[in-house]
């Protein structure tokens, strides 16, 4: 996709499956971008998107009416109820007038706001502004919906409920979901697999245990005791004196903060280090407070992605909603 000074799409190839998905990327990556011409909203100057198997260019309306979206933005009216807003958005999408006056007060219900459903929508919160954007995305019973930051403007418990909703979508109606989202750490939560783009070029395309797969990096946690006030600084001379590798300490490298931070960062080469560091915390006299492999996270895989390989083609996993080309694509 390209427009007059920028190219917001280039040669994005990828395929998204069944499950929960999330789109990672930072502003002007081209998330919005993706989204629009899966909708059939913003035509792609070159190169082709099908979703569900139909062919955004040709079948933009047949899309719709199987595809339910939540905008980034607040676009409700705030004189009408919920219930008027749904019933309004579902006659949209097909329904006739019993069917969507059912189809609303069920998914209400599902978001929970059926105790509200006849207050004007304008009195509402923040956060139930975005249950009824998502309500009327998922009133026609679509086979995917499209969310985009669906989260923004919640405060933690708002973003732990909509994150739960989310996942529901799927699990409990079988449900795909494409989701953005600039919090990372919601998609590592949420998301059955994660799509990094950066620049309008796909970085990665993997499931969410790909991404958060297990390191040979042991951390260990400790408690100073009388006769070791600085008990990490104890536990670190003894393991280093035994040969063990050290990694880093709070997540940060060893080059960085030599002396410094609470936990250690180890290199685990078997079963063998984990006696060792046992035993030694025991001989110091320290308390053990944790001793676990650490995981990646998806943050870290980002900015390694994003420092690192723009340009690189990896390969996406396969599924229902595509936009790929032949030769060179450029949208």
């Amino acid at each position: 996709m390209r427009f007059p000074r920028v190219t917001a799409l280039d040669r994005l190839t990828l395929d998204i499956g069944p499950g929960v998905t999330g789109l990672v990327g930072s502003n002007g990556a081209g998330k919005s971008t993706l989204i629009k011409i899966l909708l059939g909203l913003s035509p792609a100057t070159e190169g082709r998107a099908a979703v569900l198997g139909l062919d955004v260019a040709t079948s933009g309306a047949a899309i719709r009416e199987r595809v339910g979206y939540m905008p980034e933005h607040d676009c409700l009216p705030p004189d009408v109820s919920a219930t008027e807003f749904v019933v309004h958005m579902a006659r949209m999408s097909g329904l006739p007038p019993t069917a969507a006056r059912e189809r609303t007060a069920d998914t209400l219900r599902h978001v929970g706001l059926y105790e509200e459903r006849y207050r004007p929508i304008g009195g509402y919160s923040t956060g139930m502004k975005q249950r009824v954007k998502l309500a009327q995305a998922l009133v026609h019973d679509p086979q995917l919906v499209l969310l985009d930051e669906p989260t923004n403007g919640l405060d933690p418990v708002g973003r732990d409920e909509m994150l739960g909703l989310i996942r529901r979508i799927h699990t409990d109606f079988g449900i795909s979901v494409l989701v953005t989202s600039h919090l990372l750490g919601e998609l590592e939560r949420t998301c059955d697999h994660v799509v990094v783009i950066d620049g309008g070029t796909l970085l990665r395309s993997s499931s969410t245990s790909d991404f958060t797969q297990t390191t040979a990096t042991l951390a260990v946690e400790v408690t100073d005791s009388d006769t070791h006030p600085d008990g990490t600084g104890a536990l670190r001379k003894v393991l280093t004196d035994a040969g063990v590798t050290l990694v880093g300490h709070d997540g940060i490298d060893t080059e960085g903060l030599p002396g410094a931070g609470h936990i250690l960062l180890i290199e685990a080469t078997g079963e063998d280090t984990y006696d060792l560091v046992r035993d030694s915390v025991a001989g110091l006299g320290l308390g053990l407070v944790r001793m676990e492999q650490r995981r990646h996270h998806i943050a870290e895989v980002f900015r390694t992605e994003q420092g690192g390989a723009h340009g690189s083609a990896i390969p996406a996993a396969a599924g229902a909603v595509q936009q790929k080309g032949s030769g060179r694509d450029e949208h």
